[in-house]
């Protein structure tokens, strides 16, 4: 039996939700893709070039380092409207096991309350599951915890960090 995500059931036109979730693509410089991530964090804007060599810099990591975003196919100029990625960290413990790393999750503010982020770290979550990982980590602030717990995490240690 097959099953299908609602993800490709919409992109196949099986659902009437327009948002599809997707790989990161080169044209989404011109959908708002730098724009959104200014939601989350300091993010200048990114020349065409500048975004086309991150691009390329990152889709040479295939698929330890995958980036979502949830596309409005109901608008004319098909907006980004969340976006997530998850970094597979290859590690000597474990036998050689691999931990997904989920970061740079955010929604636009427009779009919040749609379950537009739950969608992306869920299919996430599943992509680590199936590249092996035996973990999916992220770090958030304390007020995110409620909704990261919706997602199917629990909290575990503490996080430190040194910022240049």
């Amino acid at each position: 039996m097959t099953t299908t995500s609602p993800e490709s059931a919409a992109a196949a036109g099986e659902t009437n939700d327009p948002i599809y979730i997707r790989r990161l693509e080169l044209s989404d410089h011109e959908r708002g893709f730098v724009a959104l991530l200014s939601q989350l964090s300091t993010c200048p804007d990114l020349t065409a070039s500048e975004f086309a060599t991150r691009f390329a810099e990152l889709a040479a990591q295939g698929d330890d380092h995958v980036i979502l975003v949830a596309e409005d196919t109901s608008a004319p100029e098909r907006r980004i409207l969340a976006t997530g990625c998850l970094f597979v960290e290859r590690k000597f413990l474990r036998g050689g096991g691999k931990t997904g790393h989920v970061e740079d999750v955010v929604v636009d503010a427009a779009a919040r309350g749609r379950g537009l982020g739950l969608r992306i770290v869920r299919r996430l979550v599943e992509i680590a599951r199936d590249a092996g990982c035996y973990k999916v980590i992220l770090d958030c602030t304390p007020e995110l915890r409620a909704y990261y717990a919706k997602c199917g995490f629990v909290e575990k240690g503490v996080q430190m960090a040194v910022y240049f």
